[in-house]
């Protein structure tokens, strides 16, 4: 999921975030890893994502993994990355400026269908989806591969509910949101706490906040 891109209003909710990746290797063992997110917006566009990260380096040996909160605000114009452990809070202002040009690959051999309408999580959402088929020979390979891609997009909150990406060189990655809410969060989340030190940061990019996962997910 990405915070920041276009500021969505008129649409408050608060839910969870599941992101779940598995790569089974050649003799047929299963790697997994499961990652779970707190998300916010309210009816300014506003916007807040608690995350703990994975607990590696010396975080593992420590047996903790960090928590951070990220804070879009584009009323303001800023966002923050605040850190409960040390109270602190990273200030950087929204640069004002176009997007920079994002070239996705060449998608002449997918083919797209649509899914049709479903609720999921209480909400109407819209499926599609999509294969990209790799021939045989193209990256060395001897036999074509298939890419498949599923999305279901909720027009109401103008966001990704689901999304399945499937890739026989990387595994399956899966995103969701559950325990969807469609009332307004408290403003007091998307505010900075008044005991932390804030520390300013250069100017970013309104899309320069993003989540660990695919640029799809918002």
């Amino acid at each position: 999921m990405r915070l920041g891109g276009k500021t969505v209003k008129g649409a408050p909710y608060s839910a969870t975030v599941t992101t779940e990746d598995v790569q089974t290797l050649s003799n047929g063992t299963r790697i997994s890893r499961k990652t779970t997110a707190s998300v916010y917006r309210d009816s300014e566009g506003r916007t807040r994502r608690e995350q703990t990260l994975s607990a590696i380096g010396p975080f593992a040996a420590a047996g903790e993994a960090p928590q951070m909160i990220f804070l879009h605000d584009p009323v303001a114009g800023v966002q923050y990355v605040l850190d409960p452990r040390d109270r602190t809070a990273r200030k950087m202002k929204l640069w004002s400026g176009p997007p920079p040009e994002h070239r996705p690959p060449s998608s002449a051999q997918a083919k797209e269908e649509s899914l049709g309408k479903q609720t999921l999580e209480g909400v109407e959402a819209e499926g599609t989806r999509s294969t990209l088929t790799i021939p045989a020979g193209q990256i060395g390979n001897d036999r074509p591969l298939e890419i498949v891609s599923e999305r279901w997009y909720s027009p109401a909150l103008q966001v990704v509910v689901l999304s399945k990406h499937s890739d026989p060189r990387m595994g399956e990655h899966v995103y969701r949101l559950t325990n969807i809410q469609r009332s307004e969060p408290a403003h007091s989340l998307f505010e900075v706490p008044p005991d932390y030190a804030i520390k300013e940061k250069p100017y970013t990019h309104g899309s320069g906040m993003k989540g660990l996962r695919r640029p799809d997910h918002d």
